[in-house]
């Protein structure tokens, strides 16, 4: 039995928001950076499992209002970018698949093989040049997952505040208090 395509064509100009509805449905993850389509394929199962802990335990803590979103889309300058895990602060509008920078307290990442220097370079980026206050960056070291938290600088980018580990539980104070302990979460 034939199987159904998708007809795929490329806009005539660069990529856009309203272009990225017309795309199938597949598991993969698309992004606008500058008017370029960027496709990562879908995360192992290690990965998701892990952003899921992380979204748990910051949902736990969370205080009234505050949303913790998995893959929502951010607008961001010149495109449109899908962090693993999204803070909205309590004022954020509800049922929208793409977030203002304003309403974001906090993105998180969590590294993959295929999305390493995404995650360490191009995605902070734009993330501190929309203005979102915190990023969050972990990947999986040899004993457990290590999260690197970042805070919005003078500029367009961000100053390291320091690392946790799965054998240092710390108190951090973004987006609000909360004790981190990534030694709860898979390894």
């Amino acid at each position: 039995m034939a199987q159904p395509t998708y007809q795929w064509r490329p806009p005539e100009r660069g990529w856009r928001e309203q272009d990225l509805f017309g795309l199938p449905a597949d598991g993969n993850r698309y992004e606008i950076i500058d008017g370029s389509l960027h496709v990562t394929p879908p995360a192992g199962p290690e990965h998701h499992e892990l952003a899921d802990e992380i979204r748990m335990a910051l949902r736990q803590t969370a205080p009234t209002d505050w949303r913790v979103i998995r893959e929502i889309g951010v607008r961001v300058p010149g495109g449109n970018l899908i962090p693993d895990l999204t803070v909205l602060r309590p004022k954020a509008p509800r049922g929208r698949m793409w977030a203002e920078p304003a309403d974001i307290a906090l993105v998180l990442e969590v590294e993959s093989t295929g999305s390493r220097r995404h995650d360490r370079f191009t995605k902070p980026a734009l993330y501190a040049e929309a203005g979102i206050a915190h990023y969050w960056r972990v990947e999986m070291g040899d004993f457990g997952p290590v999260v690197y938290r970042y805070q919005l600088g003078k500029g367009d980018h961000y100053d390291l505040l320091g690392t946790v580990g799965p054998d240092d539980p710390v108190t951090v104070d973004e987006p609000w208090a909360m004790t981190l302990d990534p030694s709860a979460w898979p390894r």
